[in-house]
């Protein structure tokens, strides 16, 4: 039996990250009734998927305006995906809910905007603040000060130290540090196992340890001001692939659940 006070939830999405949001909302006893996800793939329409209903496409949206919602996409190859769904929907800020498992640590002074999702074994210590949209994955540890920008993504294991600051959008893989005090530019992604000890530009594809510029990141959008391409010793590579692998062979850098 649905909490008589639990509010009505939708997950946009119907990948890995919709299910272990679902995961989480059943977790939080009494907080929300997950009513069902919302995803434009026909095929999906009718099925359960993670024990949740896809109920339609994301335009069903307008026949559940009592719900809240939270939008739970964004591949590594896919990353700007949440912003142009949340634009897409064009909801005021009040439907968004905010998903956070109990089994996460958010200090007293935390802040979390609108529509994050927060999993198991997250820490935010003191003072840390997460913008709206933001997907926050399992064992992430964000210490004092840290700033995570709207529409960011810190995959499963990212640690933050003092005072970081993750620009909008950012792509943060598995297993990546970050030095106290430096900060990932808008739309940046970090390789997975990354050691960050320098500040990155907005927009480009840093990996390894440590963290080196190897190319612009995956964005579907042209270059404002492209920086030179990268080798792997940091060095200009004025023949590089912008798509290519820079090692030269097809290992799979950035994680790939969604």
């Amino acid at each position: 039996m649905p909490h008589p006070t639990a509010r009505p939830l939708l997950v946009v999405g119907a990948g890995g990250f919709a299910r272990e949001t679902a995961d989480a909302v059943r977790a939080l006893d009494g907080v929300f009734t997950l009513r069902g996800l919302l995803d434009d793939d026909p095929a999906l329409h009718g099925r359960v998927v993670g024990g949740a209903p896809v109920l339609g496409p994301l335009a069903a949206v307008a026949d559940h305006p009592d719900a809240a919602v939270v939008v739970c996409v964004g591949r590594p190859d896919a990353y700007t995906a949440r912003r142009a769904i949340v634009a897409r929907l064009d909801l005021p800020a009040d439907r968004y809910a905010n998903v956070v498992h109990p089994a996460a640590s958010v200090g007293s002074t935390c802040t979390i905007g609108p529509g994050s999702v927060v999993l198991a074994q997250v820490t935010l210590t003191a003072d840390v603040t997460v913008g709206a949209h933001v997907a926050v994955m399992p064992q992430v540890v964000l210490t004092h000060d840290v700033v995570v920008g709207d529409h960011a993504t810190l995959a499963s294991g990212v640690r933050l130290g003092g005072g970081v600051e993750i620009g909008t959008g950012a792509y943060v893989a598995s297993g990546v540090l970050v030095r106290e005090g430096r900060r990932i530019g808008p739309w940046a992604m970090i390789g997975m196992g990354s050691l960050v000890t320098r500040d990155v530009p907005a927009e480009r594809l840093w990996f390894g340890t440590p963290a080196r510029d190897v190319r612009r990141a995956p964005l579907p959008w042209p270059a404002d001001d492209p920086l030179p391409e990268q080798s792997l010793d940091g060095t200009a590579d004025p023949t590089a692939d912008p798509t290519a692998d820079p090692t030269g062979r097809s290992p799979q850098l950035l994680p790939t659940s969604s």
